[in-house]
C-alpha cells in the first residue's frame, strides 16, 4: 500500500494518534464531502482545533471557537443525548457514534446536521481526545433554509400538539382522537403550520421544524420546545 493510500484511510490527529476515516465521509458524494467540517475536542469536550469550514458553519472565528465547549455550539436539547454518547467513548464502550442534532450558528439561527464523534487513543490506549465531524443539512447562505426565522415561528398550544403528533408519525385519525378534534380540524391546523414554515408536505414540515430547533433532539416522542409556544 502506498503512502497516499494510507493517508486516505485515516485522519491524522497527532504524531502519536490516528483515527480511521469515518463511514460518514466515505458515503458522501464529492460535492457534499466538502461540506463536512471537522474539529478536535479534548476529554472535557472543549474545542481544541477546528478547520475553517467548521468555524464558518457555526458563524464564529477560530479564536471564538477554540476553547469553547462543544455544547455551546449545539442546541440546548442536545447535551442530554450527546452526553451519553461521549460518556460511552470516554468509558471505552464504543469508538465512534453518529447522531442527528441541531447546531447554533448565530443568535436566532440554527441548522440540523449529522454529527459523528470518533475516539482518539494515545500509545497507552488512553482516550486523549475526540474528532468531531459535522455534516450539515444546509449551509450558511442557503436561502431555502433561511426563508423562515425561528423568531417568526410561535405556535399555539394546540398547534404544538399537532406538530408533535405529526413528528411522531401519528395519522390524522389518531390525532383527531387524541386531541378531540375532527379530521378536518386536524388538517386545518396542519395546513396552518405548512404555510407558516413554508413546507410542501408533512415530511418537510417535520424536517423544517427540526432545522429550526423547534423539536427536542434524541427524545421520543419529540416535543416542541417551550420557547416556540405562545
Amino acid at each position: 500500500m502506498t503512502g497516499a493510500s494510507r493517508a486516505s484511510d485515516s485522519v491524522t490527529v497527532s504524531s502519536r494518534a490516528t483515527v480511521p476515516a469515518h463511514p460518514l465521509e466515505s458515503r458522501l458524494n464529492p460535492r457534499a464531502r466538502r461540506r463536512t467540517c471537522t474539529a478536535h475536542i479534548d476529554t472535557e469536550l472543549n474545542v481544541t482545533a477546528a478547520d475553517s469550514d467548521f468555524c464558518w458553519q457555526f458563524g464564529r472565528s477560530s479564536a471564538d471557537t477554540c476553547g469553547r465547549s462543544l455544547f455551546d455550539l449545539l442546541h440546548p436539547s442536545a447535551p442530554s443525548v450527546m452526553g451519553r454518547h461521549f460518556r460511552r467513548l470516554a468509558e471505552g464502550r464504543c469508538n465512534r457514534f453518529v447522531e442527528r442534532t441541531v447546531g447554533v450558528c448565530a443568535p436566532h439561527r440554527v441548522f440540523s446536521c449529522e454529527l459523528a464523534g470518533i475516539a482518539v487513543h494515545g500509545t497507552s490506549d488512553r482516550l486523549v481526545g475526540i474528532v468531531v465531524l459535522v455534516h450539515p443539512d444546509t449551509v450558511p447562505g442557503d436561502t431555502t433554509a433561511e426563508a423562515v426565522s425561528p423568531r417568526d415561528v410561535l405556535l399555539s398550544k394546540l398547534d404544538a400538539q399537532v406538530l408533535e403528533g405529526v413528528a411522531s408519525g401519528a395519522s390524522t385519525v389518531q390525532l383527531a382522537t387524541r386531541l378531540y378534534l375532527s379530521r378536518q380540524g386536524v388538517e386545518y391546523h396542519v395546513g396552518l403550520m405548512l404555510r407558516k414554515l413554508r413546507a410542501p408536505n408533512r415530511a418537510a414540515l417535520v424536517a423544517r421544524a427540526h432545522s429550526l430547533g423547534m423539536l427536542t433532539v434524541g427524545h421520543w416522542p419529540p416535543r416542541v420546545l417551550p420557547e416556540f409556544v405562545k
